[in-house]
């Protein structure tokens, strides 16, 4: 009977740390979208040509929508692992607001 528990245990700990991994792995990911999204920000706010402007505001958009993607599935993420609450998140990761040009 001890085995049996030992072995349930180990693969109690291997669920947990795979849980822990991919919450992980979800927040790496929001954290690289919004690095894109603020290195397109970064260069939408210099000179540029009209044409130039034009095409790096549909990066910003496309950018934008990877951000609020990465971030959704963040929070379900977290769901699943049973949080609930995600003010944290809200407060270390709020969604980008849409720039005035949009």
């Amino acid at each position: 009977m001890n085995r049996r528990a030992e072995s349930v245990g180990r693969v109690e700990n291997e669920i947990r740390a795979e849980k822990a991994a991919t919450l992980g792995r979800a927040g790496e990911r929001l954290e690289t979208a919004l690095n894109e999204l603020r290195a397109v920000a970064q260069r939408l706010a210099g000179p540029l040509d009209e044409s130039r402007r034009d095409e790096l505001r549909a990066a910003y958009r496309a950018a934008r929508e990877r951000v609020r993607t990465a971030r959704l599935h963040l929070l379900i993420q977290r769901e699943a692992i049973g949080l609930r609450n995600h003010r944290v998140v809200d407060q270390q990761f709020p969604e980008p607001a849409p720039p005035p040009w949009l």
